[in-house]
């Protein structure tokens, strides 16, 4: 199948980030997002965030050890993941169809796209991991659709373990998919993703004044900003 396109737009893709930004405020998603007029600047909590993944990718996928400061923190993390069998790969950026086909992440056919921290696949098991800097969060769907690209680009992989790894708290939160378990997770999902797409085809992104309006949005021009 053909991806949906609007004349005089890119073809609709989209990315868990992106859904979530949307849910949280339409408009903001449009300008950060979107249009791409309005940049977020980069917290201490994102450049943190951003260095920890650079360091364990170096470390699982080259061997480079980690700075002294951060080795308590990234060796044990990265022993478990080198210690199990399986080929590794670091920071893997999979993009599928809108018929779950597995396509180059910056392919114009690209419907999904998500990264991979860690994937590894021992025969017809994979392990994916999401290093997590910030508070625990349960999610479980994004989980899901990081098993959903590893299986659309891993054809022998039948069982995945997704994994979100809580630095902080030195802990985890996974969750094991089966081909089969995705299409309750897809058919779960699926409202979420029209109305995401109904509003880049309608161009319909509505202000939704919420607790980032005070001080975490970059939207000046919206009313509700600093409210």
């Amino acid at each position: 199948m053909a991806p949906v396109t609007v004349k005089g737009k890119k073809p609709f893709a989209w990315s868990y980030s992106k859904l979530k930004n949307f849910e949280t405020c339409p408009k903001r998603h449009w300008h950060v997002d979107v249009q791409k007029d309005v940049k977020e600047e980069d917290s201490e909590q994102l450049q943190y965030g951003n260095f920890i993944h650079k360091v364990f990718a170096d470390r699982i996928g080259k061997g480079v050890p980690a700075p002294e400061m951060h080795r308590s923190l990234v060796e044990p993390w990265s022993m478990r993941v080198l210690a199990t069998p399986g080929d590794v790969e670091v920071e893997q950026k999979l993009a599928i169809t809108q018929d779950f086909a597995p396509c180059t992440y910056f392919d114009r056919a690209a419907w999904y796209r998500g990264v991979g921290d860690v994937v590894k696949v021992s025969g017809p098991v994979a392990l994916v991991i999401d290093w997590k800097t910030g508070k625990i969060v349960e999610d479980s769907v994004q989980l899901a659709l990081m098993a959903a690209c590893v299986f659309a680009h891993k054809p022998t992989v039948q069982r995945v373990r997704s994994e979100f790894v809580w630095l902080k708290e030195d802990a985890t939160t996974s969750e094991i998919f089966s081909r089969q378990s995705l299409v309750q997770v897809w058919s779960s999902l699926w409202p979420r993703i029209e109305a995401l797409k109904q509003a880049y085809e309608k161009d319909e992104y509505p202000a939704r004044p919420g607790r980032l309006c005070r001080k975490w949005c970059p939207v000046a021009k919206c009313p509700h900003h600093g409210e």
